[in-house]
């Protein structure tokens, strides 16, 4: 007795077949999205190319020693040998302050948020969405409010240190949400391991926690003093003088920074102004240049450790 043989056919499979055609449909598509984001591309770098070759011929005549160690005259016979000194050390006084003031109290304040915070009281939300509404706020808001409570109501003036407790409160947003998200990126079986060891919450978060996300919050704190360093409208609000000759000695000195002195130079009508401008916006990318390597170099270095 012969056993039947069965036999079985084979359909093609029809999702994969759509899935086929729908990729054959989208490939045009797609096609025009990459070359539309290709050309977006192109058209940024190119506008950025544009400026900085701009800069670089206005200003090459002047990019010597004179351009940091002369102070700014308003004689154009002494143009040739003018320079930015004073608003060269103001930046450098208010961007240090700016460090030490904004650093501290933002990373402290994403920890806490982070790690400690319960999400369910209304105070830590209603502070959550404070924070993320500040880092909306233009400048000029936080400028007026420096005018009115620190500059009058608290007697400080028109000094270095009203300037640096402004762009603190300006960039502190910044520092705060780069941190936190630096701090989430770190995996929970870092945080479960430590506490299997029997690590307390702090011994966790100061040995395992924070030494991981060191990398995104060296990046997150360098682009918000990078922000705070370019800063033009809050410190014109505050009282930065447009023209000094002299470098502020104290937090209550008189100041100006690059932003100012450059708006200063471009705004005058002779062409030595325009190029002793242009040097400055130099002098000014190279110190934000050197602040995002310093960034970069710490964030390789604890990447490759830990």
């Amino acid at each position: 007795m012969s056993t039947p043989t069965i036999t079985t056919e084979t359909r093609p499979d029809s999702s994969a077949s759509g899935n086929a055609l729908t990729q054959r449909r989208s490939r045009p598509g797609e096609v025009a999205f990459r070359l539309a984001m290709q050309a977006c591309l192109l058209i940024a770098f190119g506008v950025l190319a544009a400026l900085l070759t701009w800069v670089l011929v206005k200003g090459w005549n002047r990019l010597d020693s004179r351009l940091w160690t002369e102070m700014p005259t308003g004689l154009v016979s002494r143009l040739d040998s003018a320079g930015v000194q004073s608003a060269l050390v103001g930046t450098l006084w208010i961007i240090s302050l700016v460090a030490v003031i904004c650093l501290p109290i933002g990373i402290l304040s994403a920890i806490y948020l982070e790690e400690y915070a319960d999400n369910t009281r209304w105070y830590n939300r209603l502070l959550e969405l404070n924070i993320q509404n500040l880092a909306g706020v233009p400048s000029i808001i936080f400028g007026i409010l420096g005018l009115g409570i620190i500059a009058r109501a608290l007697g400080l003036g028109f000094t270095v240190i009203t300037a640096a407790i402004v762009l603190s409160l300006l960039v502190l947003p910044v520092v705060i949400i780069a941190t936190r998200e630096a701090i989430r990126a770190v995996p929970q079986s870092i945080r479960h391991a430590s506490y299997a060891l029997g690590a307390t919450k702090w011994q966790t978060v100061s040995r395992q926690v924070l030494p991981s996300a060191v990398p995104g919050i060296a990046t997150g704190s360098i682009l918000a003093l990078s922000r705070a360093i370019g800063e033009a409208a809050p410190l014109i609000v505050l009282g930065a003088v447009t023209f000094i000759t002299f470098n502020p000695d104290g937090l209550d000195s008189g100041y100006t920074a690059l932003p100012i002195q450059i708006y200063t130079f471009i705004t005058r009508s002779q062409s030595e102004y325009t190029e002793l401008a242009a040097g400055a916006i130099v002098l000014l990318l190279a110190i934000v240049l050197a602040m995002n390597s310093i960034a970069i170099f710490v964030r390789n270095r604890f990447e490759k450790r830990w």
